[in-house]
C-alpha cells in the first residue's frame, strides 16, 4: 500500500533532498511540501496525507504548534518530527503534541524509510537521544491523585507494557497467545480508560508509571 507524505521544513534544500530520495521508494509518494507550520496545517486539511515529516523550528508557526492543531482536527494523520534538536525542551512538547515519532536529520535514508513504515504500522519510533531525554524527564515527575492504572484489567496492563516496548499488535498477539483482534480491543479499551489519544501516548504513560524496565 502506497504511503502518502507531506514534508514540512523551512529549508528548501532539505525539502528537495527528502523529496528526491523518497521519490525513489516505490511504496512512498510525496504529495505536498510546506515551508512552515501554517502551510503544513493547510496541506493536511486539503491533502489528508498518511504521514507528515515535520520540522520543529519554522517561521510563522513552529512544528509543535502545527502538530497539536493537526492532531486535534485530523487525529488519523501520523506525524514524524524530523529535526536537529534532541534536547528535552523540544522532545517532550513534540510528543505531548501528538507526534508519533521523533528522529534527527542525521538519520540514514534507509532507516528513515523503515521508520516511516513502522509508524504506519502503529509502532513507536524515537531516536535514542530523544528517548534518553524523555526518560530522564519523566523519571523526575511525581504522580499525584488516584492511580489511573487501577482501572485497567490484568490483560490490558500486559498489552500496555508490550506497546511501550514498541511491539505491533501482531507481535503482542503472538507473545500473549491471543488473537490480533483481541489485542486491538484491549488497546482501544485501555486508551479510552486512560484518556490517551494513541499508542505513542500510551507508551509514554507506561514509562511515566514505571511499567517497563
Amino acid at each position: 500500500m502506497e504511503i502518502s507524505i507531506v514534508i514540512a521544513d523551512d529549508h528548501h534544500v532539505v525539502r528537495r533532498g527528502l523529496v528526491f530520495f523518497l521519490h525513489t521508494q516505490k511504496d512512498i509518494k510525496v504529495i505536498g511540501e510546506a515551508a512552515n507550520g501554517k502551510e503544513a496545517i493547510e496541506l493536511a486539511q486539503s491533502l489528508k496525507p498518511d504521514i507528515i515529516l515535520m520540522d520543529l523550528v519554522m517561521p510563522v508557526m513552529d512544528g509543535i504548534e502545527a502538530t497539536k492543531l493537526i492532531k486535534q482536527e485530523l487525529p488519523e494523520i501520523k506525524i514524524l518530527m524530523l529535526t536537529s534538536f534532541s534536547d528535552q525542551d523540544h522532545v517532550i512538547p513534540a510528543l505531548e503534541a501528538g507526534a508519533s515519532g521523533y528522529q534527527l536529520k542525521d538519520i540514514q535514508p534507509d532507516d528513515l524509510v523503515q521508520c516511516i513504515k513502522n509508524i504506519m504500522k502503529g509502532e513507536n519510533q524515537l531516536h535514542p537521544k530523544a528517548t534518553s531525554h524523555l526518560l530522564a524527564s519523566l523519571s523526575n515527575k511525581s504522580r499525584q491523585g488516584p492511580n489511573p492504572l487501577d482501572s485497567l484489567t490484568k490483560r490490558e496492563l500486559e498489552v500496555l507494557r508490550e506497546i511501550a516496548r514498541g511491539k505491533s499488535n501482531k507481535e503482542i498477539a503472538g507473545d500473549l497467545f491471543i488473537t490480533e483482534k483481541t489485542v486491538k480491543t484491549h488497546v482501544s479499551n485501555l486508551l479510552a480508560k486512560l484518556e490517551l489519544a494513541d499508542r505513542t501516548q500510551a507508551a509514554l504513560f507506561a514509562v511515566r508509571n514505571s511499567l517497563v524496565d
